[in-house]
């Protein structure tokens, strides 16, 4: 079973919202800190924001005041909440989530990808007018 499952993905014009959901079926070991990356076409995997496990959470300058980070850790769930999206968001949005707890209280960057045990499969979300 793939352990990490997103949804939420879509196409949407500049300033548009949406909502990515990704659930989690980890279950032999705590789930510490988990994120959001992205990968745009031809372009390189970046980090978007991350939670750790007391609910801090840290964003990449470019998603600041626009993305909100949550987690539900009784329904193994972790949220993105778009707002204004812009053509730039456009890329494919990948969960992952990591066995080890990153404090991300006091501005402390976002782990990156190489921190994390799992991943999901991605979805993709499309901003174009």
């Amino acid at each position: 079973q793939v352990p990490l499952v997103e949804s939420g993905g879509g196409s949407v014009h500049p300033g548009g919202s949406l909502k990515l959901t990704c659930v989690h079926f980890i279950d032999e070991y705590p789930v510490r800190c988990m994120g959001w990356f992205r990968q745009g076409q031809g372009k390189e995997r970046e980090e978007v924001a991350a939670i750790d496990s007391d609910g801090a959470a840290g964003y990449v300058n470019s998603v600041k005041g626009r993305f909100t980070i949550t987690r539900d850790d009784n329904k193994n769930t972790l949220e993105l909440q778009m707002n204004d999206l812009k053509p730039e968001d456009t890329a494919m949005y990948f969960c992952a989530a990591s066995l080890t707890d990153y404090s991300l209280r006091f501005g402390m960057a976002i782990p990156p990808a190489d921190q994390y045990d799992y991943w999901g499969q991605g979805t993709q979300v499309t901003v174009s007018s």
